[in-house]
C-alpha cells in the first residue's frame, strides 16, 4: 500500500498485530489504527494463537498468507516497510511464517525491504534460519538509552544494512553506539497526548551520525499531527540513506 511514510516508499502487512513492550509503544499508532479504520477487516482473520479474547481482538497478531505475494505485482523498485502494522519477530509468529516472508523478500531482489523490529534478540536467534540477500534492510526501535541494548542484538544479524528507528525519540541518544549500523532515523512521536521531542535530541543523535558516518534521516517533529511540526532540523532537511545502497544504485 502507498504510504505517507517519508522513509519509504509502501507498505506490506503480510503479518498484522503485536504487543506493547516499551515505552515507545505507549502511543502505537498500528495499535490505533487497529482499534478503529481497519477494526472490522482485521476481525475477519484468524488469529495466530485462535482463542476467544484474541478473536474479539484486532491488535492480536494474525498471519495473511494471501498477502504474500502482493509485491510481485510492483513492477517498478521500491523501498518497502515490511509490516508497519505487526513485528515480523513477534513470539507468536513461527519460523516457518517468517521464513515465508523472506522467501518473497529472497526472490525480489529489485526492491529494498525494511524490516523494522522491537524484538532484534529474536531476530538474531532465528537469523541462520533465514536467508539475508543484500536488498533485506534489518532495522530496531530505539527510543531512549533504556532500550539501547537492542542495537547490540541487532548487530549479530547478518544483514548488509542495519538500521535504527529512533520515532518516537523519547530522551538523548548520544552515547549509543552506531557500530555496524548504516542509518538512524529519527522523529518526534504525534497524535493525541504526543510526548514532544527536544531540540538538543535530535541535534545530538544528528551529530552523533555525522561523526561515525551515519547516514540520518530526520522524519518529523511531531505534535498533534504527524506534518504540524514540518521536518527541518537546524534549516534544512536530513534525508540520507546509505549511500552505497541507495536504491537503483
Amino acid at each position: 500500500m502507498a504510504t505517507g511514510i517519508e522513509w519509504t516508499d509502501e507498505t506490506w502487512n503480510p503479518m498484522t498485530g503485536c504487543t506493547k513492550i516499551s515505552a515507545g509503544c505507549d502511543h502505537c499508532y498500528a495499535h490505533t489504527l487497529a482499534m478503529t479504520k481497519v477494526r472490522d477487516a482485521y476481525l475477519k482473520g484468524v488469529p495466530v494463537k485462535d482463542t476467544p479474547a484474541n478473536r474479539a481482538d484486532p491488535f492480536a497478531p494474525r498471519f495473511w498468507e494471501d498477502r504474500l505475494l502482493k509485491p510481485f505485482t510492483w513492477r517498478e523498485p521500491k523501498r518497502v516497510f515490511v509490516n508497519s502494522m505487526s513485528d515480523v519477530f513477534h513470539a507468536h509468529f513461527s519460523i516457518e511464517m517468517i521464513q515465508k516472508v523472506f522467501d518473497v523478500m529472497n526472490a525480489l531482489p529489485q526492491h529494498q525491504f525494511q524490516v523494522l523490529t522491537k524484538r532484534p534478540e529474536r531476530a538474531a536467534r532465528l537469523a541462520d534460519q533465514l536467508i539475508w540477500t543484500d536488498n533485506i534492510w534489518m532495522g530496531t526501535s530505539i527510543e531512549d538509552m533504556r532500550v539501547a541494548r537492542r542495537a547490540d542484538a541487532l548487530r549479530e544479524v547478518p544483514a548488509d544494512t542495519r538500521f535504527i528507528s529512533a520515532e518516537p525519540l523519547l530522551g538523548p541518544l548520544n552515547d549509543i553506539d552506531l557500530s555496524g549500523i548504516h542509518w538512524v532515523i529519527g522523529g518526534g512521536e504525534s497524535g493525541i497526548g504526543y510526548r514532544p521531542v527536544q531540540e538538543d535530541w535530535a541535534i545530538g543523535l544528528r551529530d552523533l551520525c555525522i561523526e561515525r558516518d551515519v547516514a540520518f534521516f530526520w522524519k518529523q517533529w511531531g505534535g498533534r499531527t504527524p506534518k504540524s511540526g514540518g521536518r527541518e532540523l537546524e534549516g534544512r532537511t536530513w534525508e540520507e540513506y546509505p549511500v552505497a545502497l541507495a536504491l537503483g544504485s
